[in-house]
């Protein structure tokens, strides 16, 4: 079972650099610092650590235990002695020292609690895994978020520049008597909704931004950018049977169900067990020192090695209620199971299907975006010649920037349901993150 270690989450924390103020943060430098940053991964990391340490517990309930007393008595006694001689009251000391031996010879319960804490730990690391994966859906999400917002911006912005020399235009074409009012009025009403429209927007990417800051525990400034005709591939492998199959079989929370119902059916066992015998050797060795109004003693005595053989006759039905109690929550721990396969095949249906339409939808929108281009080019061109009026080019402009907005989207999209994809199956890593990465820019090159 593929999992992320401790030993890599370390590797992570110790590969952090501090970035200059000036410098744009990219996808794999955000990661790295959510996950030094974030509560819910150390949160996983603690529980694990939590599991782990209730291995060598389990284990000791099947090594010999030693114990050791020790019994200090003062004494007190009444002499009595026939006339004429005087009573004597008498005080002296004694000492007991013990040390007691008890190994377990024969107790399955504790055979079978043991070989619970294997388990346990394997249903932590699948639990601790599947945060770190969570973890890079969340800093992507938010990642593309703030990318999102900003392209919003830039094509309200655009629009408002646009609106802005068509207004100028409508107004000197009104002065010299080639164009009405009306066009004049039009252009003024688009430009009055574009700044409505930056407000708003801008007001969202400050909020965007605040989400990525939470994660990454510092402020952020600029981010690269996804690199200009950028082209996605198809998920690999293409059939989405492989992709179903793989997500009911290696899904973290299909793992994490599907090792808790070996849990629960060893609970059974070890319930079962609790009506067994139970064989166990003890010894002890004893000194002791001890005094009288005429003498010392001392001693030691070593007790002969004893074999205790236990079983319970009546405990109330206890027994039998609890081995119910374990066969129920075995039961439901395998509906659960089944419950985690039906989901994991869900969302990597879900998943795959939005991998594939986003592809789609990039290749259709690339396509408007050319045809949108012609639209705006024409129509600038039928303005100038008197064959367009102001509110055809406002259309076709506003039509453009709507399309390279919506692209980008469409782009961000389709990553990200490319990441869910690989955490249907539990293959999601750190180093799908750097090949996302790879396909970012600095705003100053994306500008270029």
């Amino acid at each position: 079972m593929n999992r992320f270690t401790l030993a890599n989450t370390a590797i992570a924390l110790a590969c952090l650099t501090v970035l200059p103020a000036t410098q744009a943060m990219d996808l794999a430098q955000a990661y790295k610092l959510a996950l030094s940053n974030d509560s819910q991964v150390a949160s996983a990391l603690s529980q694990l650590q939590v599991i782990r340490a209730r291995l060598p517990q389990a284990e000791a309930a099947l090594k010999p235990s030693v114990n050791s007393s020790a019994v200090l008595q003062r004494q007190y006694g009444q002499v009595y002695y026939p006339p004429p001689r005087l009573d004597a009251t008498l005080q002296y000391n004694s000492q007991t020292y013990s040390v007691n031996l008890t190994y377990p010879v024969y107790r399955l319960q504790n055979v079978e609690a043991l070989e619970q804490s294997k388990l346990q730990i394997g249903v932590a690391e699948a639990q601790y895994a599947a945060a770190a994966q969570d973890l890079i859906l969340r800093v992507s999400q938010a990642y593309f978020d703030v990318l999102s917002s900003r392209d919003n911006i830039n094509t309200i912005q655009a629009q408002k520049r646009a609106i802005t020399e068509q207004l100028a235009a409508a107004k000197r074409n009104f002065e010299v008597g080639t164009a009405t009012i009306t066009d004049q009025q039009e252009a003024q009403a688009r430009f009055d909704l574009a700044v409505a429209q930056e407000l708003a927007a801008q007001n969202d990417f400050e909020v965007k931004r605040a989400a990525l800051a939470l994660l990454v525990g510092r402020s952020v400034g600029d981010i690269n950018v996804l690199r200009r005709g950028v082209q996605l591939t198809s998920p690999q492998p293409t059939q989405e049977s492989q992709w179903t199959g793989a997500a009911r079989d290696a899904n973290y929370s299909v793992q994490q169900a599907r090792i808790s119902s070996e849990v629960a059916k060893r609970e059974i066992d070890r319930q079962r067990y609790a009506d067994n015998v139970t064989v166990d050797v003890s010894g002890s060795l004893v000194h002791g020192r001890s005094a009288t109004y005429s003498q010392v003693n001392t001693n030691y005595a070593l007790s002969g090695i004893g074999l205790t053989i236990s079983k319970p006759l009546y405990t109330g039905g206890l027994v039998d209620a609890r081995i119910r109690e374990a066969v129920a929550a075995h039961e439901k721990a395998l509906s659960d199971l089944e419950t985690a396969r039906r989901q994991a095949e869900l969302s990597a249906r879900q998943a795959f299907y939005g991998v594939n339409s986003g592809l789609a939808q990039i290749r259709a929108l690339e396509a408007a975006e050319r045809s949108s281009q012609l639209a705006l080019d024409s129509n600038l061109l039928g303005y100038q010649v008197g064959v367009r009026i102001n509110i055809d080019v406002l259309n076709a402009q506003q039509q453009l920037f709507t399309t390279r907005r919506d692209l980008a989207r469409a782009r961000y999209d389709t990553l990200l349901n490319s990441l869910r994809l690989k955490t249907t199956n539990g293959s999601l890593r750190e180093e799908d993150l750097a090949s996302i990465n790879a396909m970012l820019v600095t705003p100053e090159a994306a500008r270029n």
